[in-house]
């Protein structure tokens, strides 16, 4: 066999088998991911997550250090459903890493392993700031965390041929861990069922819809519009015809309307978690679920 023979064989091999003796580098656009990730790949992937867990997620501010992250990347996961349409596609043009472009087998859009709420039948920019796909949140019900740990384990042995077993291992161990938390999870927010409350932002929707909560209203005009007096006024004849129990208020958007409308009908405000890292508490992924059912019952 002659040199340059050799080198093509070799070149070709390593293009194959990148991740021998490396552990996969992996890149998240937010900390859920990042920590599921990691449930699921244990000591065979390297993660880091772009954006911070206190952040509005639809408007990320971009650092250089983002697409430094990306340009190593050999796998990205992304929330999808168009949650990160406004900041992440010039850092992936910046980056210009084949590997994670859209179409490529390294990157992962976990929205399409779940089962999207509130697909508009038309888009219109009269409508807000809405998503085509469907309300982009899904990951706020935590019965969704098992299919996208399973998305996630099926890229990873894709892209990690000799790592199948141990992500098998890592996923099944997270089933059993995470269902065993669904169950206590499920039986504290039962007495919830049936509750009336109102949200600012409807990042929360899967989350109420599973538990059988009603939702009477939002404090955004429309998604991403923040309230006018009138709307406030309409809202405000809907509660004194209504039993509200909670105003849930996410982290990062204003709360001024949020606690007026709280203190004037004398409803509890509750500001939950939207991520890993969005309050002190919350500083993984057990412990950001925890949280949220914590502050919605009191314990």
């Amino acid at each position: 066999m002659n040199m340059k023979k050799l080198i093509l064989i070799l070149a070709a091999f390593a293009l194959a088998f990148p991740l021998i003796g490396a552990k996969l580098q992996v890149v998240t656009t937010y900390p859920y991911i990042a920590g599921l990730t990691e449930q699921v790949g244990g000591d065979r992937v390297d993660v880091r997550a772009l954006a911070g867990g206190q952040w509005d997620p639809h408007t990320i501010m971009a650092k250089p250090s983002f697409i430094a992250k990306l340009r190593r990347a050999d796998l990205l996961i992304i929330n999808g459903a168009q949650l990160e349409i406004g900041w992440l596609p010039p850092l992936l043009n910046q980056a210009s890493n084949p590997k994670v472009n859209v179409g490529a087998r390294g990157l992962l859009d976990l929205s399409r392993s779940v089962k999207m709420l509130d697909v508009p039948d038309n888009v219109s920019r009269a409508h807000g700031d809405i998503h085509p796909d469907g309300n982009p949140h899904y990951y706020l019900d935590p019965h969704n965390m098992l299919p996208l740990a399973e998305a996630i384990a099926a890229k990873l042995s894709e892209l990690d041929g000799t790592g199948v077993q141990a992500y098998r291992k890592n996923l099944a161990d997270f089933r059993v861990q995470w269902n065993a938390k669904l169950e206590e999870w499920d039986r504290r927010l039962a007495d919830l069922k049936g509750a009336m409350v109102i949200e600012y932002h409807q990042n929360y929707d899967y989350l109420l819809r599973r538990y059988g909560i009603e939702l009477l209203g939002t404090i955004e005009l429309l998604p991403g519009i923040p309230p006018t007096s009138r709307h406030i006024q309409e809202l405000e004849a809907k509660i004194d015809n209504a039993s509200v129990r909670f105003i849930l208020q996410d982290v990062y958007n204003p709360d001024e309307a949020s606690r007026h409308i709280a203190t004037k009908h004398h409803i509890r405000l509750i500001k939950l978690p939207h991520d890993i890292g969005a309050v002190r508490e919350a500083d993984g992924l057990f412990s950001l679920f925890e949280e949220i059912i914590r502050r919605l019952t009191h314990d």
